[in-house]
């Protein structure tokens, strides 16, 4: 196992790199930019032995696959990324790369351009020191995640289901905890239809579709359940067209986050029965899981734990917890492969104009996903 310090030496390396990927800017809408930092991705795979295939798509950004067989015919250790960011081209001419009080500041840099970075880096150390892991290593860095990951499921399930376990490097906790459970993710949306008729000279035999909405956005918010780990909550609302008529069709988006898995089903009881209440009204509702939940069950506790003393063996303390977002590593909880997410950088302000990157937790994270990759 490489000590720890040899890895703090790195920082000015992490740093360089960090500071390579987050110049390419990547939103995940834009499939050409997705691709150049894809490519940039391959070619530093390729440096390091991978065999590197691409996924094409015409329609989002190619996933970009790493792998080190090492002759080996056990299941390997996947390592999990995504490329894509939330910020549009020309955001970093704005907000360029800076560091301030031991931050690194830039736009993706914590969300998740520094996981890249991480492991390329861990990946290189092992190289270097001839230390090369004894599992196969497949590393995959997507390109849709902020969108759904509608383009990478299929190869994320894939390849998890041909691994021992699934290492997610998002950014952790802002104490750095690891992420040992997550929500999953869905909506509830809400179609109201009703009878257009002109407000004033013909109000009687109008419905209106936004009076019929509003009833079920209240009853929508009702569904929310603390104690199980439930929220929803409208996002966004759409009725009318000008105050004059009467409105014959609204609509409703309802963000969704389910700890249990169970409770995915009393949602779609509530959609699936919906009434309206309104005389000559139709309603509609429907539920969608993007995202199904990462609970932290007896395999993510035992996962955490061999990690934890993991950490301990190289002077790390890691603690977990919990969190209302969701990630790629949600995909993999319910396929039975341990999973451990969080696995990146400390920092905060993902998606947000402050997002930055602690940076003294940038070599601590790349020890710690060596020593993982070389004794699990």
């Amino acid at each position: 196992m490489i000590p720890i310090d040899q890895f703090q030496s790195k920082t000015p390396h992490l740093l360089a790199l960090l500071t390579k990927l987050v110049e390419v800017e990547s939103p995940s809408t834009d499939k050409s930019a997705v691709d150049r930092l894809g490519t940039m991705i391959a070619q530093e795979m390729g440096r390091l032995g991978a065999v590197v295939t691409v996924e094409t798509h015409a329609d989002a950004g190619n996933n970009i696959v790493g792998r080190w067989a090492n002759n080996s015919e056990e299941n390997g250790i996947l390592i999990l990324c995504h490329m894509d960011t939330v910020f549009n081209l020309g955001t970093l001419a704005q907000r360029p790369v800076r560091i301030e009080n031991g931050r690194f500041y830039g736009p993706g840099a914590l969300d998740m351009k520094a996981g890249i970075a991480i492991a390329l880096t861990a990946l290189t150390v092992l190289k270097d020191s001839n230390d090369w892991p004894p599992r196969p290593i497949t590393f995959l860095c997507t390109s849709d995640e902020e969108i759904g990951s509608q383009h990478s499921r299929a190869l994320i399930e894939s390849l998890a289901t041909e691994s021992t376990l699934v290492l997610c490097l998002e950014p952790a906790l802002p104490d750095g905890a690891v992420k040992t459970a997550r929500k999953g993710t869905g909506d509830i949306e809400i179609t109201a239809y009703g009878v257009a008729a002109h407000a004033g000279g013909d109000h009687a035999r109008g419905v209106n579709a936004i009076e019929e909405l509003s009833h079920h956005i209240l009853a929508v918010q009702r569904l929310t359940d603390y104690d199980r780990g439930t929220t929803v909550s409208i996002g966004h609302v759409r009725g009318g067209t000008r105050s004059n008529v009467i409105p014959d069709r609204a609509w409703a988006l309802a963000d969704v986050r389910i700890m249990d898995p169970a409770e995915a089903d009393r949602l779609r009881t509530w959609t699936d029965q919906l009434q309206p209440v309104l005389k000559g009204a139709r309603v509609a509702a429907s539920l969608s899981l993007n995202r199904p939940p990462m609970p932290r069950d007896p395999q993510m506790a035992e996962t955490f734990q061999r990690v934890q003393a993991i950490g301990q063996k190289i002077g790390l303390s890691l603690t977990e917890g919990s969190t209302g977002g969701a990630s790629d590593a949600n995909f993999v909880a319910p396929l039975g492969i341990p999973v451990l997410d969080g696995l990146g950088p400390a920092g905060e302000g993902a998606h947000a104009e402050q997002e930055y990157v602690t940076i003294a937790s940038l070599p601590e994270r790349t020890a710690l996903l060596a020593a993982i990759l070389t004794e699990w």
